[in-house]
Protein backbone atom coordinates (compact mmCIF):
# COMPACT_ATOMS: atom_id res chain seq x y z
CA UNK A 1 0.00 0.00 0.00
CA UNK A 2 1.22 3.40 -0.57
CA UNK A 3 2.13 4.75 2.57
CA UNK A 4 1.03 8.24 1.82
CA UNK A 5 -2.68 7.12 2.31
CA UNK A 6 -2.04 7.57 6.33
CA UNK A 7 -1.65 11.15 6.10
CA UNK A 8 -5.04 11.70 4.30
CA UNK A 9 -7.59 13.78 6.49
CA UNK A 10 -11.02 11.93 7.24
CA UNK A 11 -13.31 13.65 4.12
CA UNK A 12 -15.44 16.47 5.78
CA UNK A 13 -18.68 14.88 4.91
CA UNK A 14 -17.24 11.80 6.79
CA UNK A 15 -17.01 14.01 9.91
CA UNK A 16 -20.31 15.48 9.36
CA UNK A 17 -22.16 12.15 9.11
CA UNK A 18 -20.22 10.76 12.96
CA UNK A 19 -20.75 14.16 14.16
CA UNK A 20 -25.10 13.48 13.74
CA UNK A 21 -24.55 9.85 14.84
CA UNK A 22 -27.10 9.59 17.64
CA UNK A 23 -28.73 12.40 17.13
CA UNK A 24 -32.99 12.10 16.78
CA UNK A 25 -33.70 16.25 15.20
CA UNK A 26 -36.96 16.92 16.08
CA UNK A 27 -39.56 15.00 13.80
CA UNK A 28 -41.94 17.45 12.99
CA UNK A 29 -39.47 19.21 10.71
CA UNK A 30 -38.53 17.65 7.76
CA UNK A 31 -34.87 17.64 6.74
CA UNK A 32 -32.94 20.49 5.06
CA UNK A 33 -29.77 19.78 3.57
CA UNK A 34 -27.44 22.90 2.81
CA UNK A 35 -24.22 20.78 3.37
CA UNK A 36 -23.47 19.95 0.18
CA UNK A 37 -22.21 21.54 -2.78
CA UNK A 38 -24.60 20.10 -5.54
CA UNK A 39 -26.95 21.92 -7.70
CA UNK A 40 -30.31 20.68 -7.33
CA UNK A 41 -31.87 22.66 -10.15
CA UNK A 42 -32.74 20.94 -13.30
CA UNK A 43 -30.42 20.18 -15.78
CA UNK A 44 -31.12 21.83 -19.31
CA UNK A 45 -33.03 19.85 -21.39
CA UNK A 46 -30.64 21.00 -24.34
CA UNK A 47 -28.02 19.12 -22.43
CA UNK A 48 -30.40 15.93 -22.08
CA UNK A 49 -31.46 16.09 -25.29
CA UNK A 50 -27.63 15.69 -26.67
CA UNK A 51 -26.74 13.29 -24.69
CA UNK A 52 -30.05 11.12 -25.70
CA UNK A 53 -29.45 11.75 -29.23
CA UNK A 54 -26.07 10.20 -28.73
CA UNK A 55 -26.36 7.35 -26.95
CA UNK A 56 -25.07 5.48 -29.86
CA UNK A 57 -21.73 6.56 -29.21
CA UNK A 58 -21.57 4.20 -26.45
CA UNK A 59 -20.61 1.23 -29.04
CA UNK A 60 -17.09 2.64 -29.65
CA UNK A 61 -14.10 3.84 -27.49
CA UNK A 62 -13.90 7.47 -26.97
CA UNK A 63 -10.34 9.09 -27.80
CA UNK A 64 -8.42 10.27 -24.04
CA UNK A 65 -7.88 13.84 -26.45
CA UNK A 66 -11.45 14.27 -26.80
CA UNK A 67 -13.47 15.53 -30.01
CA UNK A 68 -12.46 18.19 -31.97
CA UNK A 69 -15.67 19.94 -31.67
CA UNK A 70 -15.77 19.59 -28.11
CA UNK A 71 -12.63 21.56 -27.79
CA UNK A 72 -13.49 23.45 -30.17
CA UNK A 73 -16.67 24.40 -28.17
CA UNK A 74 -14.60 25.41 -25.13
CA UNK A 75 -12.10 27.18 -26.71
CA UNK A 76 -14.71 28.97 -28.12
CA UNK A 77 -16.56 29.57 -24.64
CA UNK A 78 -13.08 30.52 -23.28
CA UNK A 79 -12.37 33.35 -25.73
CA UNK A 80 -15.87 35.04 -25.54
CA UNK A 81 -16.15 34.16 -21.52
CA UNK A 82 -12.83 36.18 -21.19
CA UNK A 83 -12.92 38.06 -24.23
CA UNK A 84 -10.18 37.30 -25.41
CA UNK A 85 -8.93 37.54 -29.28
CA UNK A 86 -10.76 35.35 -31.72
CA UNK A 87 -7.71 32.78 -32.07
CA UNK A 88 -6.52 33.27 -28.36
CA UNK A 89 -7.02 29.77 -27.57
CA UNK A 90 -5.62 26.62 -29.27
CA UNK A 91 -8.06 24.14 -29.26
CA UNK A 92 -5.79 21.87 -30.42
CA UNK A 93 -3.28 22.35 -27.71
CA UNK A 94 -4.16 24.17 -25.11
CA UNK A 95 -7.71 22.35 -24.04
CA UNK A 96 -7.93 19.29 -22.44
CA UNK A 97 -11.37 17.37 -21.49
CA UNK A 98 -11.65 15.84 -18.17
CA UNK A 99 -14.48 14.01 -16.34
CA UNK A 100 -14.86 16.47 -13.78
CA UNK A 101 -12.54 18.83 -12.24
CA UNK A 102 -12.07 16.23 -9.01
CA UNK A 103 -10.52 13.90 -10.68
CA UNK A 104 -8.33 16.52 -12.88
CA UNK A 105 -7.21 18.62 -10.07
CA UNK A 106 -6.30 15.01 -8.02
CA UNK A 107 -4.26 14.05 -11.25
CA UNK A 108 -2.18 17.05 -12.53
CA UNK A 109 -1.21 17.39 -9.35
CA UNK A 110 0.22 13.74 -10.12
CA UNK A 111 1.70 14.65 -13.26
CA UNK A 112 3.51 18.47 -12.41
CA UNK A 113 5.30 17.61 -9.20
CA UNK A 114 8.39 16.23 -8.58
CA UNK A 115 8.53 14.56 -5.27
CA UNK A 116 12.44 14.17 -5.57
CA UNK A 117 13.12 18.15 -4.75
CA UNK A 118 11.38 18.32 -1.57
CA UNK A 119 8.57 20.69 -2.96
CA UNK A 120 5.97 22.51 -1.56
CA UNK A 121 1.98 22.53 -2.98
CA UNK A 122 0.70 25.80 -1.44
CA UNK A 123 -2.82 26.02 -1.47
CA UNK A 124 -5.70 28.33 0.49
CA UNK A 125 -7.19 27.26 3.62
CA UNK A 126 -10.09 26.64 3.90
CA UNK A 127 -10.01 24.74 0.80
CA UNK A 128 -11.31 21.82 -1.70
CA UNK A 129 -10.06 18.86 -0.15
CA UNK A 130 -9.04 16.94 -3.13
CA UNK A 131 -5.53 19.76 -3.08
CA UNK A 132 -4.50 18.15 -0.04
CA UNK A 133 -5.02 15.00 -0.88
CA UNK A 134 -3.77 15.08 -4.10
CA UNK A 135 -0.32 17.13 -2.53
CA UNK A 136 -0.03 14.38 0.13
CA UNK A 137 -0.42 11.57 -2.25
CA UNK A 138 1.70 13.09 -4.86
CA UNK A 139 4.59 12.81 -1.82
CA UNK A 140 4.83 16.63 -1.45
CA UNK A 141 4.20 18.78 2.06
CA UNK A 142 1.04 21.25 1.98
CA UNK A 143 1.38 24.88 2.58
CA UNK A 144 -1.43 26.04 4.16
CA UNK A 145 -1.58 30.03 3.08
CA UNK A 146 -4.68 31.49 5.41
CA UNK A 147 -7.87 33.66 3.89
CA UNK A 148 -8.78 35.13 7.11
CA UNK A 149 -11.96 37.61 7.47
CA UNK A 150 -9.66 40.44 8.35
CA UNK A 151 -7.94 39.98 4.81
CA UNK A 152 -11.64 40.07 2.97
CA UNK A 153 -11.25 36.00 3.50
CA UNK A 154 -8.98 36.08 0.36
CA UNK A 155 -4.89 34.68 0.54
CA UNK A 156 -2.00 37.10 1.19
CA UNK A 157 0.64 36.50 -1.15
CA UNK A 158 3.03 39.09 0.60
CA UNK A 159 2.95 36.73 3.67
CA UNK A 160 4.53 33.40 1.93
CA UNK A 161 8.40 33.43 3.16
CA UNK A 162 10.54 33.36 0.29
CA UNK A 163 11.90 29.89 1.40
CA UNK A 164 8.47 28.30 0.37
CA UNK A 165 7.92 30.31 -2.73
CA UNK A 166 11.69 28.54 -3.85
CA UNK A 167 10.78 25.06 -2.86
CA UNK A 168 7.02 25.85 -4.96
CA UNK A 169 5.89 23.82 -7.81
CA UNK A 170 2.46 24.21 -7.93
CA UNK A 171 -0.09 26.80 -6.28
CA UNK A 172 -3.79 26.08 -6.19
CA UNK A 173 -5.71 29.21 -6.40
CA UNK A 174 -9.66 29.01 -6.11
CA UNK A 175 -11.80 32.11 -7.33
CA UNK A 176 -14.37 32.12 -6.53
CA UNK A 177 -13.15 30.25 -3.74
CA UNK A 178 -14.74 27.74 -1.51
CA UNK A 179 -16.22 27.56 1.01
CA UNK A 180 -15.76 31.86 1.46
CA UNK A 181 -17.42 33.18 -2.39
CA UNK A 182 -14.03 35.61 -2.27
CA UNK A 183 -12.96 36.23 -5.78
CA UNK A 184 -9.47 36.62 -6.65
CA UNK A 185 -9.33 40.04 -8.42
CA UNK A 186 -6.64 41.21 -11.28
CA UNK A 187 -3.98 42.75 -8.99
CA UNK A 188 -3.46 39.00 -7.30
CA UNK A 189 -3.51 37.42 -10.60
CA UNK A 190 -1.22 39.62 -11.88
CA UNK A 191 1.48 38.97 -8.66
CA UNK A 192 1.00 35.56 -8.89
CA UNK A 193 1.85 35.07 -12.49
CA UNK A 194 4.86 37.22 -11.94
CA UNK A 195 5.70 35.29 -8.67
CA UNK A 196 5.72 32.04 -11.09
CA UNK A 197 7.63 33.23 -13.50
CA UNK A 198 10.30 34.29 -10.47
CA UNK A 199 10.62 31.03 -8.86
CA UNK A 200 8.88 28.52 -11.87
CA UNK A 201 6.05 27.02 -10.14
CA UNK A 202 2.39 26.03 -11.60
CA UNK A 203 -0.60 27.94 -10.76
CA UNK A 204 -3.68 25.64 -11.34
CA UNK A 205 -6.63 27.87 -11.07
CA UNK A 206 -9.56 26.22 -9.64
CA UNK A 207 -12.39 28.40 -11.08
CA UNK A 208 -15.37 25.92 -10.93
CA UNK A 209 -17.99 28.92 -9.85
CA UNK A 210 -17.22 32.15 -12.11
CA UNK A 211 -20.26 31.62 -13.64
CA UNK A 212 -22.54 31.64 -10.46
CA UNK A 213 -22.01 35.77 -9.39
CA UNK A 214 -24.25 38.82 -8.10
CA UNK A 215 -23.34 41.09 -10.40
CA UNK A 216 -24.65 40.63 -14.05
CA UNK A 217 -21.87 43.65 -15.44
CA UNK A 218 -19.09 42.16 -13.61
CA UNK A 219 -17.99 38.45 -13.95
CA UNK A 220 -15.30 37.26 -11.61
CA UNK A 221 -11.94 37.42 -13.96
CA UNK A 222 -10.02 34.70 -14.70
CA UNK A 223 -6.61 33.38 -14.84
CA UNK A 224 -5.98 33.32 -18.75
CA UNK A 225 -7.55 36.24 -19.11
CA UNK A 226 -5.07 38.49 -16.60
CA UNK A 227 -2.10 36.22 -18.15
CA UNK A 228 -3.01 36.94 -21.70
CA UNK A 229 -3.28 40.78 -20.51
CA UNK A 230 0.36 40.71 -19.47
CA UNK A 231 1.64 39.35 -22.57
CA UNK A 232 2.11 35.53 -21.13
CA UNK A 233 -0.55 34.99 -24.18
CA UNK A 234 0.92 30.86 -24.30
CA UNK A 235 -0.21 30.90 -20.44
CA UNK A 236 3.13 29.92 -19.46
CA UNK A 237 2.88 28.25 -15.98
CA UNK A 238 -0.83 28.75 -15.94
CA UNK A 239 -3.82 26.10 -15.77
CA UNK A 240 -7.34 26.82 -15.31
CA UNK A 241 -9.91 24.28 -14.43
CA UNK A 242 -13.71 24.16 -15.19
CA UNK A 243 -16.99 22.34 -14.75
CA UNK A 244 -20.53 21.91 -16.19
CA UNK A 245 -21.24 21.16 -12.80
CA UNK A 246 -22.06 24.18 -11.11
CA UNK A 247 -22.25 25.98 -14.33
CA UNK A 248 -25.01 23.86 -15.97
CA UNK A 249 -26.43 22.31 -13.13
CA UNK A 250 -25.09 18.85 -14.13
CA UNK A 251 -22.87 17.29 -11.50
CA UNK A 252 -24.06 14.20 -13.04
CA UNK A 253 -22.60 14.60 -16.35
CA UNK A 254 -18.66 14.86 -14.82
CA UNK A 255 -17.39 16.94 -17.27
CA UNK A 256 -15.29 19.98 -17.15
CA UNK A 257 -12.15 20.78 -19.03
CA UNK A 258 -8.34 22.27 -18.26
CA UNK A 259 -7.01 24.63 -20.59
CA UNK A 260 -3.27 26.95 -20.71
CA UNK A 261 0.18 26.06 -21.50
CA UNK A 262 0.27 23.23 -24.51
CA UNK A 263 3.59 22.13 -22.69
CA UNK A 264 2.11 21.01 -19.29
CA UNK A 265 -1.07 19.62 -20.89
CA UNK A 266 1.13 17.99 -23.54
CA UNK A 267 2.26 16.04 -20.51
CA UNK A 268 -0.59 16.04 -18.92
CA UNK A 269 -1.98 14.31 -22.09
CA UNK A 270 0.68 11.77 -22.09
CA UNK A 271 -0.48 10.93 -18.51
CA UNK A 272 -4.22 10.65 -19.31
CA UNK A 273 -3.40 8.09 -22.05
CA UNK A 274 -2.11 5.83 -19.44
CA UNK A 275 -4.54 6.79 -16.38
CA UNK A 276 -7.55 5.86 -18.39
CA UNK A 277 -9.96 8.46 -18.08
CA UNK A 278 -10.99 9.36 -21.54
CA UNK A 279 -14.84 11.22 -21.50
CA UNK A 280 -17.91 8.97 -23.04
CA UNK A 281 -18.91 10.33 -26.30
CA UNK A 282 -22.68 10.81 -25.68
CA UNK A 283 -20.85 12.79 -22.88
CA UNK A 284 -18.71 14.75 -25.21
CA UNK A 285 -21.81 15.60 -27.20
CA UNK A 286 -24.05 16.63 -24.15
CA UNK A 287 -21.17 19.07 -23.28
CA UNK A 288 -20.55 20.85 -26.37
CA UNK A 289 -24.41 21.41 -26.28
CA UNK A 290 -23.70 22.86 -22.84
CA UNK A 291 -20.26 25.12 -23.61
CA UNK A 292 -22.26 26.33 -26.93
CA UNK A 293 -25.42 28.17 -24.90
CA UNK A 294 -25.28 30.65 -22.75
CA UNK A 295 -29.14 31.13 -21.74
CA UNK A 296 -29.72 28.27 -19.63
CA UNK A 297 -26.73 29.79 -17.31
CA UNK A 298 -27.88 33.31 -17.34
CA UNK A 299 -31.25 31.88 -16.27
CA UNK A 300 -29.12 29.52 -13.28
CA UNK A 301 -27.73 32.58 -12.14
CA UNK A 302 -31.32 34.64 -11.34
CA UNK A 303 -32.35 31.77 -9.35
CA UNK A 304 -29.29 31.82 -7.53
CA UNK A 305 -29.98 35.93 -6.73
CA UNK A 306 -33.75 35.48 -6.32
CA UNK A 307 -32.45 32.44 -2.86
CA UNK A 308 -29.37 34.65 -1.68
CA UNK A 309 -31.91 37.73 -1.51
CA UNK A 310 -34.73 35.70 0.48
CA UNK A 311 -32.27 34.00 2.58
CA UNK A 312 -30.59 37.19 3.27
CA UNK A 313 -33.81 39.43 4.08
CA UNK A 314 -34.58 36.46 6.70
CA UNK A 315 -31.47 36.31 9.06
CA UNK A 316 -29.84 39.94 8.73
CA UNK A 317 -31.14 41.12 11.98
CA UNK A 318 -30.03 38.04 13.86
CA UNK A 319 -26.76 37.36 12.79
CA UNK A 320 -23.90 38.74 10.54
CA UNK A 321 -24.33 37.67 7.18
CA UNK A 322 -23.82 39.40 3.95
CA UNK A 323 -24.27 38.03 0.05
CA UNK A 324 -20.62 36.72 -1.45
CA UNK A 325 -19.41 37.97 -4.81
CA UNK A 326 -19.47 35.10 -6.56
CA UNK A 327 -20.19 30.55 -5.54
CA UNK A 328 -24.00 29.54 -4.05
CA UNK A 329 -22.38 29.41 -0.29
CA UNK A 330 -23.20 31.77 2.45
CA UNK A 331 -20.00 31.18 4.47
CA UNK A 332 -22.21 32.75 8.25
CA UNK A 333 -19.99 33.36 11.11
CA UNK A 334 -20.98 31.30 14.27
CA UNK A 335 -21.24 32.87 18.01
CA UNK A 336 -19.87 29.85 19.69
CA UNK A 337 -18.24 26.78 17.86
CA UNK A 338 -19.01 25.67 14.81
CA UNK A 339 -19.18 22.24 15.19
CA UNK A 340 -21.19 22.66 18.26
CA UNK A 341 -23.50 25.18 15.77
CA UNK A 342 -23.82 22.50 13.31
CA UNK A 343 -24.74 19.75 15.50
CA UNK A 344 -27.38 21.76 17.81
CA UNK A 345 -28.98 23.20 14.17
CA UNK A 346 -29.10 19.71 13.04
CA UNK A 347 -30.73 18.58 16.55
CA UNK A 348 -33.19 21.95 16.83
CA UNK A 349 -34.02 22.32 13.56
CA UNK A 350 -33.03 19.24 11.39
CA UNK A 351 -30.91 21.21 9.19
CA UNK A 352 -27.23 20.40 8.16
CA UNK A 353 -24.74 22.27 7.05
CA UNK A 354 -20.56 22.00 7.38
CA UNK A 355 -18.64 23.26 9.86
CA UNK A 356 -16.12 25.30 8.60
CA UNK A 357 -13.22 23.83 10.45
CA UNK A 358 -13.59 20.57 8.88
CA UNK A 359 -12.74 22.30 6.05
CA UNK A 360 -9.44 23.78 6.80
CA UNK A 361 -6.04 23.13 8.94
CA UNK A 362 -5.11 25.05 11.50
CA UNK A 363 -1.85 26.81 10.35
CA UNK A 364 0.76 29.52 11.04
CA UNK A 365 -0.63 29.76 14.55
CA UNK A 366 -4.50 30.09 13.48
CA UNK A 367 -7.41 28.38 12.23
CA UNK A 368 -9.08 30.31 9.47
CA UNK A 369 -12.63 28.65 9.40
CA UNK A 370 -13.30 28.67 12.86
CA UNK A 371 -16.55 29.64 14.04
CA UNK A 372 -17.58 29.38 10.59
CA UNK A 373 -20.07 27.06 9.02
CA UNK A 374 -20.66 26.58 5.03
CA UNK A 375 -24.38 26.78 3.76
CA UNK A 376 -24.87 25.71 0.40
CA UNK A 377 -28.06 27.45 -1.03
CA UNK A 378 -28.55 24.64 -3.57
CA UNK A 379 -32.24 23.60 -2.68
CA UNK A 380 -35.09 24.73 -4.13
CA UNK A 381 -35.99 28.51 -2.98
CA UNK A 382 -39.04 27.42 -0.52
CA UNK A 383 -36.65 25.44 1.19
CA UNK A 384 -33.85 27.91 1.40
CA UNK A 385 -36.59 30.35 2.85
CA UNK A 386 -37.53 27.62 5.44
CA UNK A 387 -34.11 26.43 6.49
CA UNK A 388 -33.61 30.64 7.06
CA UNK A 389 -36.83 31.20 9.19
CA UNK A 390 -35.81 27.73 11.24
CA UNK A 391 -31.66 29.19 11.75
CA UNK A 392 -33.55 32.20 12.81
CA UNK A 393 -35.62 30.62 15.31
CA UNK A 394 -32.66 28.57 16.24
CA UNK A 395 -30.14 31.68 16.90
CA UNK A 396 -32.99 33.44 18.77
CA UNK A 397 -33.19 30.58 20.96
CA UNK A 398 -29.34 30.79 22.26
Amino acid sequence: MNPNLTLLHPYPFEKLTQLKQGITPAIDKNHIALSIGEPKHPTPHLIQQALLTHLHGLSGYPSTKGLPELRSAIANWIIQRFQLPENGVNFDTQVLPVNGTREALFSFTQVVIDPSKKPVVIMPNPFYQIYEGAALLAGVEPYYLNTPEDNNYLPDFDSVPDEIWQRCQLLFVCSPANPTGAVIGKANYQKLINLSEQYDFVIASDECYTEIYDDEDNPPIGLLKVAYEMGNTDFKRCVMFQSLSKRSNAPGLRSGFVAGDSEILKGYFQYRTYHGSAMALPTQHASIAAWSDEAHVKENRELYRAKFTAFIDILDDVCEISKPEASFYIWLKTPFSDIDFTQQLFAQQNITVLAGSYLSRTAHGINPAKNHVRIALVAPIEECIEAAERIKSFINSL
